[in-house]
């Protein structure tokens, strides 16, 4: 396994442990639809959260937020769309980001709702 995939993994299992704390539920982790991959799928008060988790060891390169371009948003909608459909999802619909910067002791995770608009 690569160190960024590694960093990746991490990051995910970070932001799953961060967004539980706030009263989400994991639906689904690592969600593929053709060339779409959703990093996680969370549940909370009837709402359904498509997760782009973007991790870095430094922002040295810029903050990881700033690495979700419209290529990437558009991917992830494409996903979510399909899985809204093949699960039959009635309820609200939203994109977050969770962004995570690694050095230091403890990591920086920063929730930013509604990401996509």
């Amino acid at each position: 396994m690569t160190d960024k995939i590694k960093r990746g993994f991490e990051g995910e299992g970070l932001a799953i442990s961060f967004l539980e704390n706030k009263g989400y539920q994991l639906v689904v982790r690592n969600y593929r639809y053709k060339r779409s991959e959703i990093d996680l799928i969370v549940e909370k008060d009837n709402w359904l959260v498509f997760v782009e988790v973007k991790t870095r060891s430094s922002v040295a390169f810029g903050y990881p937020e700033e690495f979700v371009d419209e290529k990437k948003a558009n991917k992830i909608m494409e996903g979510a769309e399909n899985y809204i459909i093949e699960n039959d999802w009635k309820g609200n619909v939203r994109y977050d980001v969770v962004a995570i910067t690694l050095q230091g002791d403890e990591p920086e995770i920063v929730h930013f709702e509604d990401a996509f608009y």
